[in-house]
């Protein structure tokens, strides 16, 4: 399970006396794919944002937290022009990659920004000449704005990103967070039926009764696979079909109707005959 607390910069005293910088490890978050890093990756931006603006007064125009998608097949250049265009740093083609840098360097320093989100961080490949100017990159930004630095991407502890001499630099600075497919059972706890409780909360269906779906998790987490994003297509294209039949409300009949990514397919109807699955009544 991943939690805010896994993602929390810095540390040491803060009394008067400890003028020490504090410890800055970054993280990585690997997972496969579908199983709900940007998800993650968003909630953990979402509440640190919220804990900053809780603590701040009123009027303070910092942005504590930043998120950035790599570009694919990224580039020095468009991986820098990604970091100015989140906070609408202003570029131009004629700007050389080292211009662009010190703006962003500048105004995230002046903006406050205390976490970057580096999603997508699969798509850089150190092993290409671009790629690796971009990690190079991406290394001395790290050095030169005081923040820390989260990466999410698919399966990246077995692609190029943290292998090699370039890769050893980020993986050197950063420590692994596994975030797989949600089991259905944690020790006392059942983390996929609370991760249900709280999508079906944020539903405004007019006929529907709560508890319904925690009560379906079995078959929601075999359908799913235990994956937060087929979970939460399923359920957000559920609660679409049910405003526009007008029952207003989610059923296991209408879950099973839908058709979900491929993976999830996959899983729940598997074309091994010799495999054996529960069907759900009806199919």
């Amino acid at each position: 399970m991943v939690s805010v607390h896994d993602f929390q910069a810095g540390g040491g005293s803060r009394g008067p006396a400890r003028r020490l910088a504090p410890l800055r490890l970054d993280r990585v978050l690997a997972d496969p794919a579908t199983t709900g890093k940007t998800t993650a990756l968003l909630e953990v931006g979402r509440t640190c944002h919220l804990a900053h603006t809780r603590r701040t007064a009123p009027g303070d125009d910092s942005v504590p937290v930043a998120y950035v998608l790599v570009p694919p097949g990224a580039t020095a250049k468009t991986l820098a022009v990604e970091f100015a265009r989140y906070l609408g740093i202003p570029v131009t083609t004629r700007m050389t990659t080292t211009q662009i840098t010190t703006a962003v360097c500048h105004t995230y320093t002046a903006a406050g920004v205390k976490l970057v989100l580096t999603d997508e961080i699969h798509r850089l490949n150190p092993r290409t000449s671009s790629g690796a100017e971009a990690a190079d990159w991406l290394k001395d930004l790290t050095e030169r704005v005081r923040a820390t630095f989260v990466y999410a991407g698919i399966d990246v502890t077995d692609s190029a990103v943290f292998t090699g001499v370039r890769g050893a630099q980020l993986a050197g600075r950063a420590s692994l967070i596994d975030c797989g497919a949600l089991p259905a059972r944690a020790g006392s706890r059942e983390p996929f039926r609370e991760l249900i409780a709280a999508l079906e909360q944020a539903l405004d269906l007019h006929a529907h009764r709560t508890g319904s779906l925690p009560k379906l998790a079995p078959y929601l987490h075999e359908r799913t696979a235990g994956r937060i994003g087929s979970l939460s297509r399923l359920i957000r294209q559920a609660a679409i079909e049910a405003i526009l039949d007008s029952s207003e409300r989610i059923t296991k009949t209408l879950l099973d109707g839908i058709a979900l990514d491929h993976l999830a397919e996959e899983h729940y109807r598997p074309r091994n005959p010799t495999r054996r699955h529960t069907r759900p009544s009806g199919r």
